[in-house]
């Protein structure tokens, strides 16, 4: 009778500690990351992301893991990897690593893309600046500001003047994730990644001198000036994005590029 007793306490103890439904999991003997991973149904870089483990991803008895929960999406006609991952408000490289995107990182109608949740960083023992020290793009005069409304509507960056044949420079170094020649609003467009969730954005461009996936420093030459798009006379669109949400590039802009 107390065997019978005991077994029927065998399937609580296994759920108790099932990859499947936790949010956070305590590694017992025997088990690999792979494997936890595969009964999570959640890839094993993104719940090492959460952790911060890096490779070889050894993980060790009684060691706690982050298992994000996820969601997913279905690609409109139309829709880049990049502006799916700022809807949700994560990074794109986060929804690069959880789909298994390489460069050009193109996305197609129809393909089921995982949305990770938001990861949280560890702590450090050692502060690290996360944060990258953005220049100007352009050093014309600002036609227009950031002013977004508690609603998200407004304007979401700065408006240079400039004159078409104009260089426009990459305002920090970084990875070229987006070199559209017809992007709803702003025509051709440059989109670089600079890592930690920061993105920075250069629209209206009369041509786009990068192609996906190159690396660029900050002052870099990204892009020609001209009037694409819905720009009614010569002008340059920039934002600037972390983690998906807006910011104000004047807060960022550490003085004209070269000062």
């Amino acid at each position: 009778m107390k065997r019978l007793a005991l077994l029927a306490l065998v399937p609580l103890l296994v759920a108790a500690g099932d990859p499947a439904t936790e949010t956070e999991h305590v590694v017992t003997a025997g088990e690999t990351l792979n494997g936890i991973a595969n009964r999570a149904g959640v890839p094993a870089t993104v719940i090492a992301a959460a952790s911060g483990l890096t490779e070889p991803y050894v993980v060790k008895e009684g060691q706690r893991l982050a298992i994000p929960r996820q969601r997913a999406h279905v690609v409109k006609a139309g829709e880049t990897g990049f502006a799916i991952a700022m809807r949700y408000g994560v990074t794109f490289e986060n929804v690069a690593m959880a789909n298994g995107l390489e460069p050009p990182y193109r996305v197609h109608p129809g393909q089921r893309l995982i949305i990770p949740a938001l990861l949280k960083v560890p702590p450090s023992a050692t502060p690290v600046r996360t944060e990258p020290y953005f220049r100007p793009p352009h050093d014309g005069e600002i036609l227009r500001g950031y002013a977004v409304r508690s609603d998200g509507g407004g304007h979401d960056g700065i408006d240079y003047a400039v004159r078409p044949g104009d260089m426009v420079r990459a305002s920090a170094s970084g990875t070229v994730i987006e070199a559209e020649t017809d992007a709803p609003r702003f025509g051709r467009l440059v989109v670089i990644d600079h890592g930690t969730g920061w993105y920075s954005a250069y629209g209206h461009l009369g041509r786009v001198t990068v192609e996906v996936g190159d690396v660029v420093k900050t002052g870099e030459r990204i892009g020609i000036a001209g009037t694409s798009g819905e720009a009614e006379s010569p002008e340059l669109h920039f934002e600037i994005r972390h983690r998906g949400r807006k910011v104000d590039p004047a807060d960022k802009l550490r003085g004209r590029s070269g000062a």
